[in-house]
C-alpha cells in the first residue's frame, strides 16, 4: 500500500466446504529453485496461485511468488471506489486465514504446490494497522465482529489500549491522523488514512503480530513484503522479526521486503533509513526506469544513475511497477505496451536488486479502486490467461525466458562492453554467460555486437522461452565472441550460455535429441530436427504393422486448455504441436489416449498444453523415452514430473458407494492435486468396493492424502480422521491398501 489499502480473494471450493477438512501443513516436496524473481501475482487467489506455480513459475525457474494478504479483512459491499473495492484486503479485522482469496485450507495447499514446483512464498502482510477507524460496514470475510469507534478486534484479540490515539505520549496529533509526512513520531504513530494504528511499541501487540507471521511460517511461508513499513519504528519491527521462527523449508530466515515509499527529506524516513530489518521496495528505480523507457534514453541505463538509491542493489526489491504505482501512473504499466515489456526485459538483465515481476487484473485509469474479478459477494475469482481481465506477462514466452537468462548469468553481479547504437537502442552482456539487446525504437535494428560468449549458434529466449535443453526460439550465431543480431521494433533478443539453438552446437549441458522448449509458441519450429537422434528418424518393422499404445498423463488445467502428446514419429507429430495429438479428459485430471504405433520403434514424446487460443505450453522435462513392442503398453506420466524422477505408486481403497458416487485420491502435492477436489485422481471401481488407481509420483517424496467421494451433482464427501502419509522411494512399484474411514 502507498496511500490506500487493498484485497483479493478466491472462489471457495464446493468440497472444501464439507465436513472433515484436511489436517495439512504445507512443507516443500523438492528443491527450491535456485533464483531471486520474484512474481507478484497480486490479488489473485490461492488457486490460481498454485496452477501458476506448477504449469509456469516453477517450471520457468521463478525463485518465488508474492501473494496479497491472506489475513480476514473487511467486506464492503459499498464504498466510494464501487462495490468490493481492491483495497478491503488492506484492513484486517483478525489474523485468520480466510479471506477474499481462500480458505486456511487452500492456502497451504497453495504453498505446497508452489515448493513443490521450486517456488518460494511471500506473503504480503499488513501488520502496521487494522481496519480503519471511520469503517461504518462492520461486514468481514471471515465472519469476525469488530467495532471500529472502539478499537476492539475481539478474534485477534485487539482492545483500545494496543493502539495509538491522539495526544497519546506517541502521536502528539490533535486529531490522530498524520499531516506531516517528515514527522517521525508522527508518521509512525499516527493514523495512516484513519487506519488503527497499532502500538507496536506494546510487547502485547508484537507477540500477537509475530504470532500471526508464525502461523505463515508454520504454513510453510517464506517470507513477507512487509506493507507500510514506513510507519513501524525500525526498532519496533525489528523486536517483531525476532521473534519470527526459521522457515519450514529451508530453515532460515524468513526473506523480508520492506514497503518504504521514497520522497521524505527526513533521512530517518528515507528508504535506506530500514535496511537493517531487510530489503526495501525499489520505488525510485521503478520510477527512473519510466522515465528512459518513455523518453527514448535507454542509453542512460549504462550505470544505474543515482535516482535508483533508494538502497543499495542487494538491499532492493526491485520492479516495474506494483499495485499502487500502477494506479498512480508514477511507473510504467502493462498499458503502456511494449515499453512496459521491455522494461521488464531489463529489470530481468540488468544485476541490479532482487527482481520483481508483476501480474494484477487490468483496470480502467478513471476508476483506480475498482474489484478485482469476483462474485457478488467479492470472493476473487480464478485467474484466466485467456479472458483479458488479468494481466499475465510472468507467464509470457518472453518474461520466462529472461528468467532464465537472469538465472544462468547471476554469478556475473556487472556489466560489460554496454553497447548503444541509437539512445533507444542498446546491448550488453554480462561476463561469459549472456548477452541482451533492447530495441525501443520503431524499426527494426541490426549491428554487430561483443557477446561474451563463447562460439557457437544461441537460442533467443525472447521468441523461445525458458530452457536449458534446447529451444524453438530465434537462432543466433556467435563467431570470434561478436554476433550480427537484428533486434526487431519494440523488441529483444537474448542469449545465454544454458540455452542453445537446437540447429546449432549443442552445450555439455543439452542432451543429443534437443527437447522442445517447455514455452515454444505454436508457431516456432521445433527444435529437433530428423539428424537430430537416433529415435528421431524411427524405424519401421518389416511388416508395417501398428500397435495400440495409452498414453495417461495426469495435468491440471484451466478451462478452454486441452492437453496433447506430440514426438519423434508421424504418428505423433513429428515434433510439430500443428499435428499433435489431443487426448480425452474424460477422466480428468488424468487425460488419456490410445494411439496406433509402428511396433519395435524407439520413440521420444513429450505433453503439451494448448489454450483456446492456440497458445502452447511444453512440460518442462526432458524428452521421455520408450520403444513399442508387438504388445499394447500403457504408458502412465504426471505433467512435468521426469521419468527418471518418477515411481508408481497403487491406490486401494475399499468403500462402498451410492449409484453415481466415485472415489477419487487428493493429497498435499501437485501430482494429488494440492488438496484441490477438482483435481483428484479418479480411482477404478472395476473391483468394486474396492476402487484403484497406478499414479505417478516422484521419487522420495513424503507426502499426506486422503479419500473423498464425489456425487453426480460433484458434491464432495471427505473421509474421516488425519490425513494419510506416506513416504516413496528411488524404486518402483509401491502400494497402498485402506479403507474409508
Amino acid at each position: 500500500m502507498k496511500f490506500r489499502k487493498a484485497a483479493v480473494i478466491a472462489t471457495i471450493a464446493a468440497g472444501l466446504a464439507t465436513t472433515a477438512l484436511p489436517s495439512l501443513t504445507a512443507n516443500a516436496a523438492v528443491t527450491l529453485n535456485d533464483s531471486d524473481v520474484t512474481a507478484n501475482l497480486w490479488e489473485w487467489n490461492w488457486n490460481s496461485v498454485a496452477a501458476a506455480c506448477t504449469n509456469h513459475l516453477g517450471p520457468a525457474g521463478y525463485g518465488a511468488v508474492q501473494v496479497a494478504p491472506p489475513a480476514e479483512s473487511v467486506s464492503l459491499a459499498t464504498s466510494d471506489a464501487g462495490v468490493h473495492p481492491w483495497w478491503e484486503v488492506y484492513q484486517p479485522v483478525s489474523y485468520k486465514l480466510t479471506s477474499r482469496f481462500g480458505t486456511r485450507s487452500q492456502f497451504a495447499a497453495m504453498v505446497t504446490a508452489c515448493h513443490t514446483a521450486g517456488v518460494r512464498v511471500y506473503a504480503d502482510a499488513v501488520v502496521n494497522h487494522t481496519a480503519g477507524a471511520n469503517n461504518t460496514l462492520t461486514t468481514t470475510y471471515g465472519g469476525s465482529t469488530f467495532s471500529p469507534t472502539g478499537y476492539t478486534y475481539p478474534a485477534v484479540p485487539y482492545a483500545y489500549d494496543d493502539f495509538h490515539h491522539p495526544n497519546d505520549g506517541y502521536c502528539g496529533d490533535d486529531d490522530g491522523v498524520i499531516d506531516d509526512w517528515n514527522n517521525t513520531a508522527e508518521v509512525q504513530n499516527c493514523m495512516l488514512l484513519s487506519l488503527s494504528d497499532l502500538k507496536t511499541q506494546s510487547s502485547t501487540v508484537r507477540a500477537k503480530i509475530a504470532a500471526y507471521l508464525n502461523d505463515l511460517i508454520g504454513l510453510g511461508v517464506d517470507g513477507f513484503r512487509v506493507d507500510a513499513a514506513k510507519h513501524v519504528s525500525v526498532a519496533d519491527f525489528a523486536a517483531i522479526r525476532a521473534l519470527l521462527n526459521n522457515t519450514t523449508a529451508e530453515n532460515k530466515a524468513p526473506y523480508i521486503a520492506q514497503e518504504v515509499f521514497t520522497g521524505a527529506s527526513n533521512s530517518e524516513l528515507k528508504p535506506a533509513a530500514f535496511t537493517s530489518n531487510g530489503d526495501v521496495l525499489g520505488f525510485s528505480y521503478a520510477m527512473g526506469l519510466k522515465t528512459q523507457f518513455t523518453n527514448g534514453t535507454l542509453a542512460n541505463l549504462s550505470t544505474i544513475p543515482s535516482w535508483s538509491l533508494d538502497a543499495t542493489s542487494d538491499q532492493t526489491y526491485a520492479m516495474v511497477t506494483n499495485h499502487d504505482l500502477e494506479r498512480d501512473g508514477t511507473t510504467l504499466r502493462y498499458q503502456d505496451g511494449t515499453k512496459y515489456t521491455l522494461a521488464n526485459y531489463f529489470l530481468l538483465a540488468y544485476p541490479y536488486g532482487q527482481p520483481s515481476v508483476y501480474d494484477g487484473f487490468t483496470f480502467s485509469t478513471s476508476s483506480t479502486g475498482q474489484s478485482p474479478p469476483a462474485d457478488a459477494n467479492g470472493f476473487v475469482t480464478d485467474a484466466s490467461c485467456t479472458s483479458g481481465a488479468w494481466q499475465c506477462i510472468t507467464q509470457s514466452t518472453g518474461v520466462k525466458g529472461m528468467v532464465g537468462w537472469h538465472n544462468a548469468t547471476a554469478t556475473v553481479t556487472t556489466v560489460s562492453d554496454f553497447t548503444a547504437t541509437a539512445s533507444n537502442i542498446i546491448g550488453f552482456h554480462r561476463g561469459s554467460l549472456g548477452w541482451v539487446g533492447i530495441n525501443a525504437s520503431a524499426g527494426p535494428s541490426t549491428a554487430t555486437y561483443t557477446t561474451g560468449l563463447a562460439n557457437g549458434t544461441y537460442c533467443d529466449v525472447i521468441t523461445g522461452g525458458a530452457t536449458t535443453s534446447g529451444c524453438a526460439g530465434t537462432a543466433v550465431t556467435v563467431s570470434g565472441g561478436t554476433a550480427s543480431v537484428t533486434i526487431p521494433a519494440n523488441g529483444a533478443v537474448a542469449i545465454h550460455v544454458n540455452a542453445r539453438s537446437g540447429g546449432g552446437t549443442a552445450s555439455p549441458s543439452t542432451s543429443a535429441s534437443a527437447s522442445p522448449s517447455p514455452s515454444a509458441s505454436p508457431s516456432a519450429s521445433p527444435s529437433v530436427s530428423p539428424s537430430a537422434s537416433a529415435s528421431a528418424s524411427p524405424t519401421a518393422s518389416p511388416t508395417g504393422t501398428t500397435v495400440s499404445d495409452t498414453f495417461n498423463v495426469y495435468a491440471t488445467t484451466t478451462t478452454g486448455t486441452d492437453v496433447y502428446v506430440v514426438g519423434s514419429i508421424p504418428a505423433l507429430g513429428s515434433w510439430n504441436t500443428a499435428s499433435a495429438v489431443k487426448l480425452s479428459s474424460t477422466g480428468y485430471p488424468v487425460w488419456m489416449g490410445s494411439i496406433a504405433l509402428p511396433v519395435g520403434t524407439a520413440v521420444e514424446y513429450k505433453y503439451i498444453k494448448k489454450d483456446a487460443a492456440g497458445n502452447v505450453t511444453w512440460e518442462s522435462n526432458a524428452n521421455r523415452t520408450f520403444t513399442t513392442g508387438t504388445a499394447a503398453q500403457a504408458l502412465n506420466n504426471a505433467w512435468s514430473v521426469a521419468d527418471a524422477d518418477a515411481t508408481d505408486l497403487t491406490f486401494a481403497e475399499y468403500a462402498t458407494t451410492t449409484s453415481g458416487t466415485n472415489v477419487y485420491v487428493v493429497g498435499s502435492i501437485a501430482a494429488l492435486g494440492s488438496w484441490d477436489p477438482v483435481n483428484a485422481i479418479p480411482l477404478s471401481s472395476a473391483a468394486y468396493p474396492t476402487w484403484r488407481r497406478l499414479v505417478i509420483l516422484p521419487k522420495n517424496t513424503s507426502f499426506e492424502y486422503k479419500y473423498i467421494k464425489k456425487d453426480a451433482a460433484g458434491n464432495v464427501t471427505w473421509e474421516s480422521g488425519a490425513n494419510r502419509t506416506y513416504t516413496t522411494g528411488s524404486s518402483t512399484g509401491y502400494a497402498v491398501s485402506d479403507t474409508w474411514k
